[in-house]
């Protein structure tokens, strides 16, 4: 892993701005928060997306133009998103609020040595951090920003775009949709998905003799009950990148026999019961797996539009039986995927009407101590090209802090390698994540190595 001192002088920062939209906010205008969007109060969100630029876009005298010109389009982008541009301040109730008073975005320039090629080959997390900046809130709220954008151009081409977020006031799916946002106003075209500010669906036609989902609701309220760790583990990131083949080979291989046939997994059914299962093997399980939560997307079960701007991620534990025989990769995905069959309409609207009933005022952690694996799938990052020639290389995510086993993102893939194709982001302890590497179980794969301990 690099140093700080191997890291001195890779990336200068030049100037941090406030960039605030071109049209005025109407006065007195507040945006509110829901239970979900709540249940994300202590963590955070940064993405890094590479850009390679042409050789023929940044000549001698070129550099900083296009840091220029992006800052321009966020700017006229920002009309869309008051509740981004806003600040934080308490209600009658001391929660949280958003008063849309346009006080704006920071802003990061920075530039790094090489190009964006020779980062990549050697990148790891430390000096990807050094791409997004984040600052966390202190006692003056109501003067930080609870977005920040960095632009980091590379002296011999190329170009970094980072951002990072409050969980409070967005999850991925919305943050990936305010980049898309951006590249369309870059390319000149209408925003193809328009942000949607509005509380969760609070209604449904109830299902006669309905049972609340309690295993969904418990798992929220342990999380909500157990006290948050004051002291936090050291981790190390790996991202690994599975093409269209790979996936394939691993959905075949987590096939089981259902009463009526083969059973195939998604994507992310296999890959997250892959990594469970190994990582299970690595920590000491060799006949059984580690606790461990899944956490989905809900969007499309709860009937809202993918412009949804806010928190429609759902966390759910998923249960093993103890000692395990025969293939226990099988087993695992079998287990995730009989969970996720079971987060419904109706079970996730149980967990919001109890949420709303049983909200404590305290701020809780619900991602962890469980091994956590998210499905990041959803939306594709790689839609968010901002010229014909400035096209995203790859896109790395990190959702912060992680506590307890340990996380597992599981994104979409370059265009390039397939439909099928994906990256899996993995957060570990620094020895842990070395043995991850000789894991039989994902090496049979031979997955391509983005990022190494």
């Amino acid at each position: 892993m690099a140093t700080n001192n191997d890291n001195n002088n890779i990336v200068s920062y030049i100037c941090k701005r406030t960039v605030v939209s071109t049209k005025p906010i109407e006065p007195g205008k507040y945006m509110t928060f829901s239970v979900l969007d709540r249940c994300m109060e202590k963590n955070h969100i940064r993405m890094v997306y590479y850009y390679q630029s042409s050789s023929t876009s940044l000549g001698e005298g070129e550099f900083g133009k296009m840091t220029k010109n992006l800052k321009e389009t966020l700017s006229e982008m920002l009309n869309y998103y008051p509740m981004v541009t806003g600040r934080l301040v308490r209600d009658s109730e001391e929660k949280w609020k958003v008063k849309c008073n346009d006080a704006g975005v920071r802003v990061v320039e920075a530039k790094a040595k090489g190009s964006v090629e020779e980062w990549l080959k050697n990148v790891d997390s430390e000096k990807e951090h050094m791409l997004v900046y984040w600052e966390d809130m202190y006692h003056k709220p109501y003067y930080w920003s609870t977005f920040y954008v960095q632009i980091t151009e590379f002296e011999e081409g190329g170009l970094a775009i980072g951002l990072s977020c409050f969980h409070l006031l967005a999850d991925y799916t919305s943050a990936t949709n305010f980049l898309k946002a951006w590249s369309d106003i870059s390319l000149g075209n209408k925003i193809t998905v328009l942000p949607l500010f509005h509380p969760l669906p609070s209604t449904r036609k109830r299902i006669s003799n309905h049972h609340p989902y309690f295993e969904l609701i418990n798992h929220y309220k342990s999380s909500i009950e157990r006290p948050i760790p004051i002291k936090e583990e050291k981790y190390t990131i790996i991202s690994l990148g599975f093409s269209h083949q790979m996936v394939n080979a691993c959905i075949s291989k987590a096939q089981f026999n259902g009463p009526s046939g083969p059973i195939t997994m998604t994507p992310f059914e296999a890959l997250a019961g892959l990594f469970w299962a190994s990582i299970s093997n690595i920590k000491g399980l060799q006949n059984g797996l580690i606790d461990m939560s899944i956490c989905l997307d809900a969007r499309k079960v709860l009937g809202l539009d993918y412009g949804f701007f806010g928190n429609t991620m759902i966390y759910n534990k998923v249960h093993s039986n103890g000692n395990l025989e025969g293939n226990i990769f099988v087993q695992a995905t079998r287990y995730i995927g009989e969970v996720v069959a079971k987060m419904d309409n109706e079970g996730i609207m149980d967990l919001i009407e109890w949420l709303e009933k049983n909200e404590m005022n305290s701020p809780k952690m619900i991602n962890g101590p469980d091994l956590i694996c998210v499905s990041l799938e959803n939306v594709d990052p790689y839609l968010s090209v901002f010229q014909d020639w400035l096209k995203p290389l790859r896109v790395s995510c990190y959702i912060e802090p992680v506590l307890g086993e340990g996380q597992v993102l599981i994104l979409p893939g370059t265009p390039e390698e397939g439909p099928l194709s994906r990256v899996v982001m993995v957060t570990l302890k620094e020895d842990e994540a070395i043995k991850l590497f000789e894991d039989d179980l994902i090496s049979q794969f031979s997955p391509t190595i983005f990022m190494k301990c």
